[in-house]
């Protein structure tokens, strides 16, 4: 027989009550509710409930209403000229760099902001022309985003030595003394690069913001992830000093979905050598010699092309929305959610006893972000099909995320996937195997399952969100198949 429910629909408001009453910091955000019935109304008029904030935030009403007014209101031309339309978009794209520096806190004197069409872009663009050589080491956590990992190839083929630092199995944290030995012990006259995450995009672990400053003192350049962390965590960059920050628009308020950036210091902006230009990136060029062009100064020559002049006011519009609300006051939301539904997650069981979820990471809130990865098991601890799951979620409406989230080095880690399992998928040098079949060939010969379900909160999220997810969930309990 099944088990009551916990968390019926019927005492939703009973349990927001017992809610607030543990975490009485989440009344100071209704602001936040406020908003979420004006500007983001479309969640309840359409039924679903949205819990993948890590892999995109959620635009406003006011930010396409605003960002319409102003095309509506404006002839804009390629910037790239002096004609009225032209100046007009120009004026355009110098706030939209103002707004980033300010809401970053990145002074013009210290940082460089170079619009691109995501994180990635950003990332590859220090990839492509950082100056890797033998005897330069690319030093990076397990946990790093694959757009993170891909520079190694660019490493790889300057010949530069490439370090992983790991990740604990128990907790999903950098070991700190393999990471102490890696950045103090390697001593070269050459460029060294440390790349990290502030925020695990699959764990959600808060790596320490102290390691800028140590690998700094140590000799290290520093790229600091901040994709998965800046939207729902205050950065000050003139705190915290990293040399390359890649930022996605998307991810902190949802519109436009192609414009991304790359945050530099000066300093270590010039370090870089493009291996190309294009149209945009230079001064002048001449086709009468192969080595007769002058690449522009600054941000200007790593924006290759025309910018997407149009988008970049939306930038403007989305982080004074994102200012009007608060990052702190969505931070302490967050937190306060998260921390609720980790504490019910090791609640839940089925009637023998046995969890019903398995949490991967962190088991509380200390050093953590928003963002859990998890499996839903049965009562012999072996995980219900995370495909299965996503697919019985989508049927009501609950969009979560499955798979490795671009962080193998995370779920690898987490399903103790070995390297002699991993190697299998990638024997033959000539076959394109896929992540699904990759993980299915996996399950099959092992019986671990590399793969995961990942429930992410942001600007939007309320208490119901996470209730009827639990809800959800608890639908798993005694199940045998």
């Amino acid at each position: 027989m099944t088990a009551a429910s916990t968390y019926p629909p019927e005492r939703l408001e009973q349990a927001r009550d017992d809610f607030l009453r543990r975490y009485p910091d989440y009344a100071g955000t209704s602001a936040v509710d406020e908003l979420r019935a004006r500007d983001y109304a479309r969640l309840e008029r359409l039924g679903h409930t949205y819990l993948d904030y890590t892999g995109g935030g959620l635009y406003a009403e006011s930010q396409i209403r605003r960002h319409y007014e102003l095309l509506r209101d404006h002839i804009l031309g390629n910037p790239h000229s002096g004609n009225p339309t032209s100046l007009a978009s120009a004026a355009l794209v110098h706030q939209a760099r103002a707004s980033v520096r300010r809401f970053f806190n990145a002074s013009a004197v210290d940082y460089e902001v170079i619009f691109t069409a995501n994180a990635s872009g950003a990332l590859k663009l220090v990839g492509e022309s950082y100056p890797f050589r033998p005897g330069g080491v690319f030093c990076l956590t397990y946990d790093n985003h694959n757009s993170v990992n891909g520079i190694r190839e660019f490493a790889h083929v300057k010949g530069a030595t490439i370090t992983y630092v790991p990740v604990r199995e128990a907790d999903l944290r950098v070991d700190e003394e393999q990471l102490q030995t890696v950045l103090r012990g390697t001593r070269t006259a050459e460029d060294r690069l440390f790349a990290y995450p502030a925020q695990s995009n699959f764990s959600g672990v808060h790596h320490p913001l102290a390691w800028v400053d140590e690998a700094h003192e140590l000799g290290w350049d520093v790229l600091l992830d901040c994709a998965a962390y800046a939207p729902t965590n205050p950065i000050d960059l003139e705190v915290l000093k990293p040399d390359f920050v890649p930022i996605s628009f998307y991810k902190l308020f949802g519109y436009p979905t192609g414009v991304g950036c790359l945050i530099a210091r000066r300093e270590k902006l010039a370090k870089l050598r493009r291996p190309w230009f294009a149209g945009g990136t230079i001064t002048l060029a001449s086709v009468q010699a192969e080595d007769w062009y002058r690449l522009a100064p600054g941000a200007t020559g790593f924006e290759d092309g025309t910018l997407d002049y149009l988008s970049l006011p939306a930038i403007t519009i989305g982080l004074e929305h994102l200012a009007t609300v608060g990052v702190p006051t969505i931070h302490r939301r967050v937190s306060a959610l998260a921390g609720w539904f980790l504490e019910e997650a090791r609640r839940l069981r089925h009637t023998n006893g046995a969890p019903l979820l398995k949490v991967f990471g962190p088991q509380d809130m200390d050093r953590r972000g928003a963002t859990i990865a998890l499996y839903i098991v049965n009562p012999q601890g072996h995980a219900y099909d995370v495909y299965d799951v996503e697919t019985a979620a989508a049927d009501e409406l609950i969009s979560v995320r499955t798979g490795c989230f671009c962080n193998p080095g995370d779920g690898e880690v987490a399903h103790d996937i070995t390297r002699a399992e991993m190697e299998a998928c990638f024997a033959d040098p000539t076959a394109a195997v896929t992540l699904m079949q990759c993980q299915r060939r996996i399950e099959d010969t092992t019986g671990k399952v590399p793969n995961t379900i990942r429930v992410s909160l942001g600007l939007a999220s309320d208490f119901a969100d996470v209730y009827r997810f639990l809800t959800f969930a608890e639908k798993y309990r005694d199940r045998r198949e």
